[in-house]
């Protein structure tokens, strides 16, 4: 899943698009590095990121969504919104579009109403308050067995609402409300989340857990992001949420290989 954010402040610089050629260029070239998925974001969940209004939101939603169409690109597309007007006008734009939620619902409930009856795929993450608010909602009794946990009951809402469980897909949430510590231990048990039984999205690309343990900046966090990734898919996860697609493919390839001759 290769990430196109339509946004000035995510923390990331060089995943911002700020015009429509760059924009252009970017699903190009995901597109050439072999993603499976584009994910196109019009608001920053990076914490403390700044409030933007609905429409102000749409507009960069659409872009995208526009952009990809007119160039004819054969992806599956996913908008990353809590907001249930985004994604409902996103799915009547394309009825294809996998809905991925950083809020799994708790933001805007509306949201699962609007993808159950839509049939669409949904992505549901683990987290605590906003991304303005999630830096002071770290305290867990213990964090494994706590996202678990609310990722069980997150998923029996969700189906028992009408979200699709063949469509259903669950991300443990890196760096959302969750410690450098934290983040570290959740990954040591991402089977947990895994073993759920239903597709787990990881997103770990050039994050802060990643960054602040090397000591180093998010454009020097590759390497970090590779060696997290392998982990990421030897627990089982399913899709790498990632900012550098080449560099993801590989890593898959690589895995692939190396479990067929293990």
């Amino acid at each position: 899943m290769a990430i196109v954010n339509l946004t000035p402040d995510s923390f990331y610089a060089a995943s911002r698009v700020v015009d429509e050629a760059g924009l252009e260029a970017r699903l190009c070239q995901v597109a050439d590095e072999g993603a499976s998925i584009i994910d196109i974001g019009g608001y920053s969940s990076r914490p403390g990121a700044a409030d933007i209004s609905i429409d102000e939101e749409w507009r960069r939603v659409e872009l995208g969504l526009q952009a990809l169409q007119s160039l004819s690109l054969d992806l599956e597309v996913s908008v990353d919104t809590f907001r249930s007007e985004v994604a409902e006008r996103a799915l009547a734009l394309n009825d294809r579009v996998i809905v991925n939620d950083i809020t799994a619902g708790e933001a805007d409930p509306r949201i699962v109403d609007v993808v159950a009856e839509a049939g669409a795929p949904y992505v549901a993450m683990h987290m605590r308050g906003t991304p303005q608010t999630m830096h002071s909602l770290t305290e867990y009794e213990d964090v494994v067995e706590d996202v678990v946990d609310a990722l069980r009951l997150k998923a029996e809402s969700l189906v028992a609402r009408g979200i699709d469980p063949e469509r259903l897909i669950l991300d443990p949430g890196f760096g959302f409300a969750k410690t450098t510590e934290q983040n570290f231990r959740l990954l040591s048990q991402l089977r947990r989340v895994c073993d759920l039984g239903y597709p787990v999205l990881s997103g770990l690309s050039r994050k802060s857990m990643i960054y602040k343990t090397l000591n180093v900046t998010p454009e020097e966090s590759l390497a970090g992001t590779t060696a997290l990734n392998w982990e990421s898919l030897r627990a089982g996860a399913t899709i790498l949420r990632v900012h550098d697609v080449r560099e993801a493919v590989q890593t898959v390839r690589l895995f692939e290989e190396f479990e067929r001759n293990r």
